[in-house]
């Protein structure tokens, strides 16, 4: 069984490894040793027998929305609900936090519609989200879908 926490820095090296493989196949952006750094307050991980087999991250980008960013799970676990897991600790965190709303850009719509997301148009989110899009090869048509999700707040 995974168990998930708050990444550590000593998980970079292994956080990247596992997010860039996915990126290497065009299902994610590629994260660098620097971006990760900077963000691991950002990031949740999950392991299992010693290893980093999930990720994903909580990334405020305005007073009232969030971004998923890089949900991945590693191919040999997955199927088991793990990433499920992961998305429900930053929607938890994001309660927390009382962000209102969070929102995910993804190819994998239908695994985000089932934790409650709705697909909007991109432009109805604010430009400041774009400031990663334009670096992308992919940039202006990389067929992502845009999906938001309203938080719920514990009193």
């Amino acid at each position: 069984m995974s168990t998930i926490r708050k990444a550590r820095i000593s998980d970079v090296p292994a956080l990247q490894k596992l997010i860039n493989g996915f990126a290497d196949r065009g299902d994610l952006l590629h994260r660098s040793l620097n971006e990760l750094y900077e963000n691991i307050r950002d990031y949740y991980v999950a392991h299992e027998d010693g290893r980093i087999v999930g990720c994903c991250a909580l990334h405020v980008s305005w007073g009232d929305l969030a971004e998923i960013k890089s949900l991945v799970v590693a191919d040999d676990v997955q199927g088991k609900g793990l990433g499920a897991r992961l998305l429900n600790e930053c929607i938890r965190e994001a309660s927390e936090l009382r962000v209102p709303r969070v929102f995910a850009l993804t190819y994998k719509a239908g695994f985000f519609e089932k934790a409650g997301f709705i697909r909007v148009d991109k432009s109805e989110l604010p430009h400041k989200i774009w400031s990663e899009c334009i670096n992308c090869p992919k940039f202006p048509d990389c067929g992502e879908e845009a999906l938001v999700r309203e938080v719920q707040h514990e009193k």
